[in-house]
């Protein structure tokens, strides 16, 4: 898969599911939405990461990782209250960022290789 198809994937998950999150709670948080900000820049860069800008291709790579590790604490909160809805919608944004980010490691090793 070509990285822009998984960055926008990765994009469009992280919105409507941190989105889901908010809009469902009982007592929603701003911090749901974090995921929501960083999937709407990841849109943002798209075009650049379609186009091989290395800049936004570098800043796509740290904003997937950034968000996989920032979903660590809610996935952690999600089991503790045996959440099964929030298990799979935190499940998935990690499942989705970590694919993303496998997809630009491989883009990347295969562009040094040439």
């Amino acid at each position: 898969m070509k990285p822009h198809i998984a960055s926008l994937i990765n994009a469009i998950l992280l919105i409507v599911l941190s989105l889901w999150a908010y809009l469902t709670s009982g007592s929603p948080s701003m911090t749901s939405l974090i995921p929501t900000i960083v999937g709407v820049v990841l849109l943002a860069l798209n075009g650049g990461l379609k186009n091989q800008n290395k800049v936004a291709s570098h800043i796509v790579v740290a904003l997937t990782f950034l968000i996989i590790i920032g979903l660590i604490r809610p996935l952690i909160g999600v089991l503790d209250r045996n959440d099964a809805i929030g298990i799979f919608r935190v499940g998935l944004m990690i499942l989705s960022s970590v694919f993303a980010l496998i997809t630009f490691v491989n883009s990347f090793i295969k562009a040094r290789r040439g």
